[in-house]
């Protein structure tokens, strides 16, 4: 069970290690880009050349999808990013139904994780298996695997990254209950004594950028939301028209300064500094409004850009 990119390659690493996969479920074909024409899920489009059963119901209830689901006879389900499931579709197998999740619980349950983990500046995150529950993110760990973050991966590179380890572990957990060999940790013990994170999906105000936090942090949340949705701000030219700007790779520099914080220094050919409450970023990469994405050298070439202008949260 699952639609995106992420779910497909723990799909294929169960294929490619000999299980039978009785069917898929994923969500519904829905019109999408500028045409509207109908795309499948990158979940359907990988078992429909598989040939595989899919199933998209609208409603997880709906009597029709369970009759259909339950003639299939599966003995596992396994669900990697889809929706959550009601009781009398995650009770249904007899070794029962466990999810694959992009961070190690109990910290950071929600939909975004992988974005969350970056914008807060952690260190580390992981994968971790559990048995699904009638709660979202809480039932008992199965497994988990650690790993590092560098200082300055991208939601991007850490998603293709942990859809390989996920999948990794989706096979090792597989094995482990095929084996009878599981045992399970809940997750109120894990979480006794400790703050933790939520992951909440992400909205338009999350990605705003203010300048008057510091460079660090400004920096974690455009490679938090790079490439998707994109970290923004408005840059202010010096008659005070404001064009919205989308900043996609940073590094920082963290010290004290008097600027005034969203001011810029720019050489006008290769670099692009922006001051923060302490420190600067080096924007590296950027798309204005109605351009396309391009490294900041490029950008300066056509753009004539100097330190009379400022880049602003307000948009």
């Amino acid at each position: 069970m699952g639609t995106p990119e992420f779910a497909v390659e723990s799909l294929d690493i169960l294929i490619r290690n000999g299980y039978s996969v009785a069917g898929v479920v994923t969500a519904p074909d829905r019109p999408s880009g500028r045409g509207k024409k109908i795309r499948y899920s990158p979940v359907k489009n990988y078992a429909l050349e598989k040939g595989i059963t899919v199933l998209q119901p609208e409603k997880l209830n709906d009597t029709g999808f369970l009759r259909a689901l339950r003639s299939m006879s599966p003995n596992l389900q396994v669900v990697v990013a889809f929706r959550m499931l009601p009781k009398a579709v995650w009770d249904m197998p007899e070794y029962g139904t466990f999810n694959l999740h992009a961070s190690l619980l109990p910290d950071y349950r929600g939909a975004a994780p992988m974005n969350w983990v970056l914008i807060n500046g952690e260190s580390k995150t992981g994968v971790t298996t559990f048995f699904l529950n009638g709660n979202i993110d809480t039932g008992n760990i199965i497994m988990s695997k650690e790993v590092s973050l560098g200082s300055d991966e991208t939601y991007g590179e850490l998603h293709d990254r942990l859809m390989v380890i996920g999948a990794e572990l989706v096979l090792e957990t597989v094995k482990a209950l095929e084996r009878d060999e599981v045992q399970v940790t809940g997750q109120e013990t894990l979480a006794r004594g400790r703050q933790l994170h939520t992951a909440p999906k992400i909205y338009k105000e999350d990605c705003r950028i203010d300048f008057y936090r510091n460079a660090k942090q400004v920096h974690d949340l455009v490679r938090g939301l790079n490439p998707l949705p994109g970290a923004f701000c408005g840059l202010r030219s010096p008659c005070g028209d404001t064009t919205l700007l989308k900043i996609f790779r940073t590094s920082y520099s963290l010290h004290d300064h008097i600027a005034e914080p969203g001011s810029i220094h720019t050489d006008k050919h290769s670099f692009l500094k922006v001051f923060a409450r302490s420190g600067y970023v080096l924007v590296k990469e950027l798309q204005i409004a109605g351009k396309r994405r391009m490294k900041t050298a490029d950008f300066l070439r056509g753009f004539p850009l100097d330190d009379s202008w400022k880049m602003t949260s307000k948009v």
